[in-house]
């Protein structure tokens, strides 16, 4: 009897230990499985631009922004605005708005005080859902002097060369063309409006006479920029516009006189240089987006 229960004894605990040995064993968690809220991916969201690209932005909370654009990763802070949200930070200007549920974003280079946007880079929209965008995509204009590249690098200061060109005056007004050259030996690209800086006899700023940009041109009235391809030596045109009659309505008797104009390229921050001797009335300069040369 008592060996009889022996053996069933270890029946049932060898037959318990293959069952043991059968059951696969669990995975262990993978570590850092769960994933803690404040370290999650923050969203992106896209905003198309005139130019063609994309800038991507991210909020990750209220007082910051962070956009992809061109290659580059900027971090900006949040700034008070008249409406919408504006952002600065990393040399531009990130302003957003929304009209009629359509929201609208503008990429600024700042100005000297490195708190407000003195020349837009890029005008952007963010696409609804389900919307197709009207028109054709925008396509690059070829310069005169070469078949057009596919994905031209943005054009840069040390590669251009900046020049005064032919020009107008009528009614108290003045209007000249400069040109940026391609001097390298690769084609570039520009695309929208050169920030534009009037100079005195020493090359220092005036900061009286500020540059606004104006849509189209003196010929070409109500233009949007558009892309515009160098071959090498190629050149783009832009025009720079301003009043020779004092505002004296406001206190303006003697036109401030300017010896030249440094110029940034879009996408850039390299300054180039030409003499330029003009008086600007009223404190200010009209500056029209970037064209290929005719």
């Amino acid at each position: 009897m008592t060996r009889r229960l022996i053996v069933l004894t270890l029946a049932a605990v060898t037959g318990l230990a293959a069952c043991q040995q059968s059951e696969p064993e669990a995975p262990p968690a993978p570590a850092g499985a769960a994933t803690d809220p404040a370290t999650a991916p923050v969203p992106s969201v896209g905003y198309a631009c005139e130019s063609g690209v994309t800038i991507q932005a991210r909020y990750p909370d209220s007082a910051t922004a962070e956009l992809d654009y061109r290659g580059q990763t900027l971090s900006l802070r949040s700034v008070e605005a008249a409406s919408g949200a504006r952002y600065v930070g990393s040399g531009v200007e990130w302003w957003t708005a929304n009209r009629d549920g359509q929201e609208s974003a503008t990429l600024s280079r700042l100005g000297p005080d490195e708190q407000t946007g003195a020349a837009v880079m890029e005008r952007c929209a963010r696409p609804t859902a389900g919307t197709v965008p009207a028109g054709p995509p925008v396509q690059p204009t070829p310069a005169p002097g070469g078949v057009l590249p596919t994905g031209a690098e943005p054009c840069k200061g040390p590669q251009l060369k900046l020049s005064v060109e032919g020009g107008d005056a009528g009614a108290g007004n003045r209007v000249r063309n400069f040109a940026l050259q391609n001097a390298g030996t690769r084609a570039c690209s520009l695309t929208g409006y050169p920030t534009v800086v009037v100079q005195d006899d020493d090359g220092r700023a005036i900061s009286s006479i500020r540059a606004e940009q104006s849509p189209g041109s003196y010929f070409r009235q109500g233009q949007a920029p558009t892309p515009v391809t160098l071959a090498p030596q190629a050149k783009a045109l832009f025009e720079v516009a301003w009043n020779v009659v004092p505002h004296e309505g406001e206190g303006e008797k003697v036109c401030p006189e300017a010896a030249g104009v440094r110029v940034i390229a879009p996408s850039d921050t390299a300054a180039i240089s030409t003499p330029f001797a003009f008086t600007p009335c009223g404190g200010r300069i009209r500056v029209s987006p970037l064209r290929a040369a005719d």
